[in-house]
């Protein structure tokens, strides 16, 4: 027999407790429990109670992947709601996972709980990478951790993270595409001659050629320069304020073409070229691909979406009283956005947090997000604008461009039908002092009243109120998904998506080796661990709410309900067209189909 032991926790507000049958089932990779009723232990209304059960199955239920916890919808007793704030199983292998729930469970609701440690973290206990400071000792070996999510695209992402191509790609359809830009002119401080490129374009063409025709592009990370950054096992990690500039060949390939790791040209701050050894090139693009994962994960992925969602969040939930049509039209796009705000806030951030083995320490991290806060503007969230202003209009193959774009559409066009019917004219928009108080708090609290962000301090017509909540419904549900679906496939295969790094870059050419490249590389533990993180903000859950479905049915005039059916068949149609690329593409891209976005930030 297989015992295992639940503790279950009661919130602590007042009248948090319950009389009620609550039912629990584990499910693990190997099978799952019968479903056991935890009232037959004793548990009472107490607030603030911890109450202790015991699971028993015949064999191991495995790695357990969720707990699946259930109020009787039949019980006798006064309907209350209950609050658990969390459970926390013990298993037979002495292992310890903590359930996260923090929700009030209604009478015959049923809630699915993931563990804060899941299937990936014990495969990885058993692989022996937990604490281990080892060192991979070849490629070969990283494939033979098996993961629980293996996916057409991860094992491509394992056999051609080397590929100039596949190097270009990522930064289109990657999970971070928003770094990129048109270079027309090259910056003063990158010290790049017409000679050292010449090669690797067009026969006879020259850099200034390209330039005017915009087939160059480039990216900058100037953003990381002088952050402090981590002692991790004795050594010094490093992040680099790297320039990488990117040539779009006449195949219509993306590859890049010299690379410099710091913002101050120097005789040690070398430009990297295709043509110099192999390990000396690669070792470049592997600073640059952490430097474009630290960004992605504190700026694109965690400020841009996470926080601008739970000011959206808040705002809305101080100002907007739940019978105010903005209230109905948005609540569904915040549900478990700050649930999911805070566990992460818990379990990432801080002293022996898990994000403590990224390169940069937690006051860097502070500081990367103080900066890219500063350059959040309005039209760097709206993504007709943002796309112009980086000079990427007409770039090939840039699928996350077109799907945002006519996802943006699709959504505005929504907004456009719903917003005038209960905003007829300008001047109900401007007499309304709720929605006035709204507007105002996201721009005093979420940008700090920074007028150059163009962010709006209040509406003084319906096109502009339009414009705003369609980029609020965007950011908190598209732009979440381009950032996160496809986190572990690309970023699962350490080398392709390293946190951190282990020595500094290169100051000579011509001695490094593919050993040199192993020993800069996150250890196994943090390789690990990492893996594990984007693991989790890959997964999906069972609760899945795609985009543009509204289970709780909030509006009930029929032209209001019309108008969510039109929007559903046009978010329907767009994933019928987006799957029909796909199936002609090598490597499809899913980030951007409705079927896969989720309505609000939940992980």
């Amino acid at each position: 027999m297989a015992e295992y032991t639940l503790d279950v926790t009661t919130g602590s507000m007042t009248h948090a407790g319950t009389f009620d049958n609550m039912y629990v089932t584990l499910i693990g990779t190997e099978g799952e429990s019968e479903r056991i009723n935890l009232t037959n232990f004793g548990l009472d209304d107490k607030t603030g109670k911890v109450g202790t059960y015991s699971v028993t199955s015949l064999l191991s239920l495995g790695c357990l992947l969720f707990l699946k916890l259930e109020r009787d919808p039949f019980h006798e007793s006064p309907e209350e709601d209950w609050f658990c704030s969390k459970i926390v199983v013990r298993t037979p292998e002495e292992d310890e996972i903590i359930f996260p729930c923090y929700t009030w469970l209604s009478r015959g609701e049923t809630v699915w709980l993931r563990g804060g440690r899941e299937q990936m973290e014990a495969e990885l206990k058993l692989k022996g990478l937990i604490n281990s400071t080892e060192h991979w000792k070849s490629f070969e070996a990283m494939k033979g951790v098996s993961w629980f999510k293996k996916s057409p695209l991860s094992e491509y992402v394992s056999e051609h993270w080397k590929d100039d191509d596949f190097f270009g790609y990522q930064f289109l359809n990657g999970v971070n595409p928003f770094v990129i830009q048109r270079c027309s002119k090259l910056p003063a401080n990158f010290a790049i001659t017409e000679e050292m490129v010449k090669p690797f374009l067009a026969n006879g063409s020259s850099l200034t050629a390209e330039m005017e025709k915009g087939n160059i592009f480039i990216t900058d990370y100037k953003i990381m320069e002088g952050l402090p950054t981590r002692v991790i096992d004795g050594k010094t990690a490093t992040v680099t304020a790297a320039l990488c500039l990117l040539y779009l060949n006449p195949e219509k390939k993306l590859l890049p073409i010299a690379i410099q790791l710091g913002q101050q040209p120097s005789e040690e701050n070398l430009i990297f070229l295709p043509s110099d050894l192999e390990s000396d090139w690669l070792l470049a693009k592997i600073f640059v691909r952490n430097a474009d994962v630290i960004h992605n994960e504190l700026i694109s992925h965690y400020l841009r979406t996470h926080l601008l969602a739970e000011v959206f969040t808040i705002a809305t939930l101080r100002n907007l009283p739940m019978i105010h049509p903005l209230h109905k039209l948005l609540i569904p796009h915040y549900q478990h956005t700050l649930h999911t705000n805070i566990l992460g806030r818990a379990l990432l951030f801080g002293s022996g947090r898990r994000l403590e083995k990224i390169s940069i320490e937690s006051h860097g991290q502070i500081e990367l997000l103080r900066r890219g806060l500063s350059q959040t503007t309005y039209a760097s969230l709206c993504p007709h604008e943002n796309l112009a202003a980086r000079g990427l209009e007409s770039i090939p193959n840039f699928y996350y461009r077109d799907d945002a774009l006519r996802l943006w559409n699709i959504i505005n066009s929504f907004v456009k039908a719903i917003v005038p019917y209960y905003y007829p004219s300008d001047s109900e928009v401007s007499a309304d002092f709720e929605l006035q108080e709204w507007v105002n708090e996201i721009f005093y609290y979420g940008f700090l009243r920074n007028v150059d962000s163009g962010i709006p301090s209040s509406f003084q017509t319906v096109e502009e109120l339009i414009k705003f909540v369609t980029m609020v419904i965007f950011t908190s549900s598209c732009q979440h998904a381009a950032v996160n679906i496809g986190q572990f496939d690309f970023l699962g295969w350490i080398p392709n998506g390293p946190m951190s790094l282990n020595h500094a870059p290169p100051t000579t050419k011509g001695q490094s080796s593919m050993e040199t490249i192993l020993a800069t590389l996150p250890n196994k533990s943090s390789a690990g661990l990492s893996m594990a993180i984007l693991w989790q903000l890959s997964s999906k859950y069972e609760d899945f709410v795609p985009l543009g479905t509204y289970p709780e049915q909030r509006f009930d005039e029929p032209a209001a309900l019309q108008m969510i059916k039109d929007f559903q068949a046009k978010l329907s149609s767009l994933s019928v067209a987006i799957t029909k690329r796909n199936a002609d593409l090598e490597l499809p891209y899913i980030n951007m189909n409705p079927t896969k976005i989720e309505n609000s930030i939940t992980i």
